[in-house]
């Protein structure tokens, strides 16, 4: 008699999942237009952004150093995959392999975010753009990272491109192409 084969339980450490998404708005000024840029990214996640500066002068864009010219917004669980769905959907649910890295790390950029789904054009913002960018790993690759008890990892903890192009293209119907 032979034994029925069984499935092999899927290991948790193994399966990769998305650490944090960050929204990044960059108007290259200061004053009104970097409030307009933060107020919809404060719309659009319901969080507070943070202010950038930057990080040298370019003279011939009116750029000093130390000034705000960005804006950003960090986030992480359910949050995270209920925008990035938004996000796809506004780019047509197709992504490029070349938008991947080799540790699995993606991202992609909205040209307006009107796009969005569910996002109204309102005159006193007017239209901006945004950088979407997506940190994916697995459990226990933070202790690689960490700042106490850091400590070597298995090179299964480490996410590869493949693994993460499949996790997006099952968690979120997403085309990827260039396969």
């Amino acid at each position: 008699m032979s034994q029925p084969e069984t499935e092999h339980p899927v290991n948790l450490m193994q399966k990769p999942r998305i650490e944090k998404v960050v929204l990044n708005i960059s108007v290259g000024q200061s004053g009104e237009p970097l409030q307009r840029a933060a107020r919809v990214l404060e719309g659009l996640t319901g969080q507070t952004p943070s202010n950038r500066l930057a990080k040298r002068s370019i003279r011939d864009w009116g750029i000093h150093r130390g000034e705000p010219i960005a804006c950003l917004v960090t986030l992480r669980n359910e949050a995270a995959k209920d925008f990035l769905k938004k996000a796809f959907d506004a780019i047509g649910n197709r992504l490029p392999r070349s938008s991947f890295d080799l540790n699995g790390n993606f991202a992609f950029g909205i040209s307006k975010h009107i796009d969005l789904p569910g996002v109204r054009y309102d005159p006193d913002l007017g239209i901006v753009g945004m950088d979407v960018s997506v940190a994916m790993g697995k459990l226990g690759y933070r202790v690689k990272k960490r700042r106490i008890a850091r400590a070597r990892v298995g090179k299964k903890q480490k996410l590869t491109r493949e693994e993460a192009v499949e996790h997006v293209r099952e968690a979120f119907g997403i085309e990827i192409l260039g396969d």
